[in-house]
């Protein structure tokens, strides 16, 4: 499965373009951008795993570092920052990773 068999690949290169000056990354409008916040909880989950490379059932801030390579390759890293703050933002139980136990599908659809 890709992202563009969930996702229009219209939507996803307009959420990447957004976002391509450093420190410009906003998940919450990304999701927007891209079609992610309206589609089904169980769309929203297959998006979380194939961000989620290792199968482990979390994004840790390693694979979150290149969430925007995910969706368009060639995109740029986010910073230290911007994948600190997108975190923060998703994670409920501070673990320090996101857990696909609804908490990646809470803030998409939030």
């Amino acid at each position: 499965m890709s992202l563009s068999s969930i996702l229009s690949a219209e939507a996803i290169e307009k959420a990447v373009k957004d976002c391509e000056a450093p420190n410009s990354f906003c998940h919450k409008k990304f999701f927007q951008l891209c079609g992610l916040s309206s589609k089904t909880p169980k769309e929203v989950r297959d998006v979380f795993q194939i961000i989620d490379e290792d199968n482990s059932g979390y994004i840790e801030e390693s694979e979150l570092k290149f969430f925007l390579q995910r969706f368009v390759p060639g995109a740029r890293t986010l910073s230290e920052a911007e994948t600190k703050k997108f975190i923060s933002a998703a994670d409920d139980n501070s673990d320090g990773r996101i857990g696909a136990d609804g908490q990646f599908l809470m803030k998409v659809q939030s």
